[in-house]
């Protein structure tokens, strides 16, 4: 009888076991389908292109990281984009783990051991491409790979290569954005590169004409191979600095073979609920935040945009904290060559404080009074957002700088050589061989108890008053992500004049003038914002429109 019973008893606990597992399952399935259409409910990317985000996201699919993830589309990114980024340039990794800790993997470009001493005295005036073998800095973007993945990587390396190596070899329609800047290529000095994207008749190519980067495809073989070492070390390194000193280029084996990447700590912020962590200088992260300690005093909301008074001294107060934040630029140095206490002080409430007070509500001032030194304005970039299962992230800007960098072609090895040290002209007096160019990217993660974003920017300098409009629109002033980033944007330039974007609001810009604030006209944008949120258990993810990206995730 006692068996009998326990018998009973034990098909009973199986019976409930079983229902409570369904529930569960049930539950799980209902979660997961009540996440809107356009989200998605496990994982996600955003880089510039659909074919990069879906790389990535196959990767994601497989059980990688999400710095196996960011790997997959920077790589694709390099021969989708190469206008924009590249394995002869550098990049910088924000990577929060899945325990919620974050590092920075550093590896932007260095200043080699040979320059010419007079380099910074021929930097331009006023903006302009700047080509050349001269300003070419000892590229880092490989090393920041093997560094992520030796620290996050769960896939094989080889294997984040494969789908880039074959698009490379095989060919591909060139894309329009692509072609957008193939023209830029028809300059003096261009025609190993200028072949490259020629027809056999010796027409650059155009939108939809198949494009092959077979050199490329050999380099990024034999890296997914050999190791990292095969690009700084071996028959490669050698390749490189034959082709870079054949372009009377100053780069030499040594340059190469000590090129190290670093990993820090992040900085860090406190928005609302959120804290946000971003790349210490020379990165651009701590301008940023600038920006948003100084505006987050003001209590924006969703109904400081619904009357005409509220909106245009809100915009007012933007522009002036723009206005301040150029002032930083200056101070944008590799800490390993000047006091990182100063672009420390920068991030914190007691500066933002300072600079507020500083900023009238009925007017703005002369350019002496935000002592605003000129500089070049930059452009350029690359960035991908990635949010992966196990809640890990990674959010990360890489650059070749100005459009096809220095113009300078490795046939080869088929690598674009970056022009990086033009990032110097107009913020240094002096540089150092081993020292980082300053730079806008500020590739960041935001982290509340119930959400994660996941955000950057790519637009050399527009980077920073991108991805600020962009977290204002979104977490104050209530846009969903996709609305925040398409919204039409403005630009504070080094000469304190404003230049808004086609479709912004007619009525702010005159009352912006009004107040005096200068304006200038250039409908060319370069900001482009790529972002990955996961709210409520759905993962929205969004890449921007102005350069016809799209995201992919499961």
């Amino acid at each position: 009888m006692a068996r009998s019973k326990a018998r009973v008893y034990t098909c009973c606990v199986l019976v409930m076991l079983c229902v409570v597992a369904i529930i569960v399952c049930v539950i799980t399935v209902l979660a997961r389908h009540k996440c809107p259409d356009d989200t998605f409910s496990t994982a996600a990317v955003a880089a510039d292109s659909a074919t990069c985000s879906k790389i990535a996201r196959d990767m994601l699919q497989k059980g990688g990281s999400a710095v196996d993830g960011a790997i997959a589309a920077l790589l694709c990114t390099s021969v989708i984009n190469p206008q924009s980024m590249g394995i002869g340039g550098g990049s910088i990794f924000t990577v929060m783990d899945s325990s919620g800790k974050v590092k920075i993997i550093n590896s932007r470009e260095t200043v080699p051991g040979k320059f010419k001493p007079d380099l910074l005295e021929t930097c331009p005036k006023t903006f302009q491409m700047i080509s050349g073998s001269s300003w070419i800095g000892v590229p880092g973007e490989i090393r920041g790979y093997e560094q992520a993945h030796k620290l996050y990587g769960k896939l094989p390396w080889a294997s984040l290569f494969q789908p880039t190596i074959k698009l490379a070899r095989e060919g591909f329609p060139i894309p329009v954005i692509q072609a957008r800047y193939i023209p830029h290529i028809n300059t003096n000095n261009t025609e190993p590169l200028r072949k490259l994207f020629s027809d056999k008749n010796g027409n650059l190519l155009k939108a939809g004409d198949i494009v092959k980067f077979e050199k490329l495809a050999d380099t990024l073989e034999t890296i997914a191979n050999e190791g990292a070492d095969a690009f700084y070390n071996g028959k490669i390194a050698e390749d490189l600095i034959r082709d870079i000193q054949e372009a009377g280029g100053t780069l030499t084996a040594q340059d190469l073979a000590s090129y190290k990447a670093t990993v820090t700590d992040a900085y860090e912020i406190t928005l609302g609920e959120y804290q946000m962590y971003f790349p210490p200088p020379p990165a651009g992260g701590i301008i940023l935040s600038l920006i948003l300690n100084i505006m987050k005093e003001y209590n924006l909301t969703p109904a400081t945009l619904e009357q005409k008074e509220e909106k245009t001294l809100a915009y007012h107060r933007i522009v002036e904290a723009f206005k301040f934040a150029n002032v930083l630029k200056k101070h944008i140095r590799d800490p390993a060559f000047s006091s990182e206490e100063i672009a420390k002080k920068f991030t914190e409430d007691s500066f933002a404080k300072h600079i507020r007070s500083l900023i009238s509500s009925n007017g703005t001032h002369d350019p002496q009074y935000y002592n605003i030194t000129p500089y070049l304005d930059s452009m350029g970039t690359t960035h991908v957002s990635v949010l992966a299962k196990d809640g890990s992230a990674v959010s990360v800007t890489s650059t070749i700088n100005h459009i096809f960098g220095s113009k300078v072609f490795s046939p080869r090895t088929g690598v674009i050589f970056n022009n990086e040290l033009s990032d110097f002209c107009g913020r240094a007096d002096k540089i150092f061989t081993g020292e980082q160019p300053p730079s806008s990217m500020a590739p960041a993660v935001l982290k509340s108890p119930s959400r994660t974003l996941v955000i950057g920017s790519t637009g050399g300098s527009m980077i920073t008053t991108g991805m600020a409009s962009a977290l204002m629109n979104h977490l104050w002033f209530g846009k969903s992500l996709k609305e925040a980033i398409a919204a039409p944007v403005f630009f504070v330039n080094a000469m304190n004049s404003v230049k808004f974007e086609v479709h912004f609001d007619q009525e702010v810009i005159k009352a912006l003038n009004a107040l005096g604030h200068k304006q200038y006209d250039d409908k060319i944008f370069y900001n482009v914002v790529n972002a990955v949120e996961k709210k409520d258990g759905c993962i929205c993810a969004v890449s921007d429109a102005r350069k016809m990206g799209e995201a992919a995730g499961y």
